[in-house]
Parts: C-alpha cells; sequence; structure tokens
C-alpha cells in the first residue's frame, strides 16, 4: 500500500473516530433531555433497548454466528459494567452540567492504565502515576469537595468512569477471541434483558417529544458504536485515543445551545488539566523510551 493510501486510510479512521464521538455526545444530550420525562431508568433501557433492535436488524443474516461466544461469563460481566457505567452517566447528566460530566468521564483513559498495570500487568512507570495524579486532581478542581458548588452528584460521573474503565479492561482481557459484533450484541442484549425486567415498574408514558427523544438515542448511540468499531478496524488505537477529548469540546457546545450551561473557569480549567494528563498517559503508552 502506497504512503498516499495509508495517509487516506489514517484520515478516514479519524474522520470516523470523531463522528463517533460526536453521536455519543449527541446521544447524551438526548438522554439529558429525555430524563425529566420519563425517569432515568427508563431513558437508559430506551438507549439498550433500542439499539439492541437494530443491531438484531443488522446482524439477522448471521445472527446465530453473531450470537455464539466462547466466553460467556466475560461476555456478562462486561456488559453489566457497561450497563452500570451508562446508567450513572445518564443519572449525573440528568443533576449536573454536561460538560462538567463530560470532563469528569475524560477520566477513563488514565484510570484503565493504572487498572491496566493492577489487573493486567502491564507496567507502570514514575511518570505515568505522575499523569494520573494529575488526572486526579483535575478532577478534584471540577468537584471542588468542601466547597459551596460540590454536591454528591458530582460524583456519578466517576463512578460511571470507573466502571466503563473495568469494561474497558475487561474488553482488553477478551482480546481478538471474540467477534466485535458478538460483543455488541452482548452489551445490548444484557442491558436490555434486565432493564426490561425492571423499568415497568417505573415506567412513564411517553409524549411525542420523549418519543422523538428515545429515537435520537437509538440513532446517535448505534450509529456512534458503528463509526468507532470502523474508526478501529482502519486505524489504531493508539492514534485514535487522543481523538477522544473532542467529546468535552462537543458536551461544552450541547450543554451551551441546548441547554444554557456554560461551563465556569474551574471547570474548563479542570477539564484541560484532565486532558492534559490523558494525552501524557497516551504519550508514555505509545511512544515508551
Amino acid at each position: 500500500m502506497s504512503d498516499l493510501a495509508i495517509t487516506d486510510v489514517r484520515n478516514r479512521a479519524i474522520l470516523l473516530m470523531i463522528m463517533a464521538i460526536f453521536c455519543f455526545t449527541l446521544m447524551d444530550a438526548s438522554a439529558k433531555a429525555l430524563a425529566p420525562r420519563i425517569g432515568v431508568l427508563p431513558t437508559v433501557w430506551a438507549r439498550y433497548a433500542g439499539q439492541m433492535a437494530l443491531v438484531l436488524i443488522l446482524v439477522a443474516p448471521r445472527l446465530k454466528t453473531v450470537a455464539r461466544t466462547s466466553q460467556p461469563v466475560l461476555q456478562f460481566l462486561r456488559s453489566i459494567l457497561l450497563m452500570s457505567a451508562t446508567a450513572f452517566f445518564f443519572t449525573g447528566i440528568s443533576m449536573i452540567p454536561l460538560s462538567d460530566a463530560a470532563a469528569l468521564m475524560a477520566l477513563n483513559p488514565v484510570l484503565i492504565t493504572l487498572g491496566a498495570a493492577l489487573f493486567l500487568g502491564e507496567p507502570l512507570g514514575v511518570r505515568r502515576i505522575g499523569g494520573i495524579i494529575v488526572a486526579l486532581i483535575g478532577a478534584l478542581i471540577i468537584i471542588r469537595p468542601g466547597s459551596s458548588v460540590f454536591s454528591l452528584s458530582a460524583l456519578l460521573p466517576l463512578a460511571a468512569a470507573g466502571c466503563y474503565s473495568a469494561y474497558s479492561l475487561l474488553t482488553r482481557r477478551l482480546g481478538a477471541a471474540e467477534d466485535v459484533w458478538t460483543s455488541l450484541f452482548y452489551t445490548g442484549l444484557v442491558g436490555t434483558v434486565l432493564l426490561t425486567l425492571v423499568v415497568p415498574f417505573v415506567w412513564q408514558t411517553p409524549d411525542l417529544i420523549a418519543w422523538g427523544l428515545i429515537g435520537l438515542i437509538t440513532l446517535f448511540g448505534t450509529f456512534g458504536q458503528l463509526a468507532l468499531i470502523r474508526a478501529f478496524s482502519q486505524g489504531e488505537a493508539s492514534m485514535l485515543a487522543p481523538y477522544s477529548y473532542t467529546g468535552l469540546v462537543f458536551a461544552a457546545l450541547w450543554g451551551a445551545l441546548f441547554f444554557a450551561e456554560l461551563p465556569d473557569a474551574w471547570t474548563i480549567f479542570g477539564a484541560l488539566v484532565i486532558a492534559g494528563a490523558g494525552l501524557y498517559v497516551w504519550h508514555r503508552e505509545t511512544f515508551r523510551r
């Protein structure tokens, strides 16, 4: 493959990654608007049930193959963690500004690095430890414990980040043993089945606007997942990782446009600290010296 062709493939992968983050942040904004109308739990259910319906349509011709897994326990644990991350984050964004929640969720890369060292035996040097500590300081800048702006609601995106990091570590442990569609199928299946068992007890009949928001959550969530899968199939994870921080910009934009939420100076500063620490850890992971 020529250098020009390689560059084109990388550019497409980067564009797909940014599109995925764009879709995910719009899904979060839709969920923030939907939760006050029907409740958080039905909103989480809508996110999984809608995606599951679309995935079933897309994989229908080869459903038996996609549904076959050699790691059922690992797939179940991954799915529970991702569902928990979604529930914590959707609850958080229903209570605090979208930009704050997105900034705290951006702790994922450094938490994954720490977890990989603790549970997967991957190396963790002094500089990476420093990056992790700096990122945690950035989180403290945003939530400001002990100040008048602190609320327990700010801890929910942190819980979401922890669950998502554990989900990512289990995904890394699963490795290439499973097809990406199989993993996507089971995350949707487990979340849909478990939430369907409990959502009737808190169900609120959606109005027309709520149904529209449910449709948006389904579309943005599914197409975001598909774009992410395509991005990682065309580009290396290490090359694409920094572009996940575009989510901070998108979240701030949607918060301002749709909810009149303008991040204060401390949130912006804390987000920059977290992003800077995450990019440093990424650099250490990618360019080891």
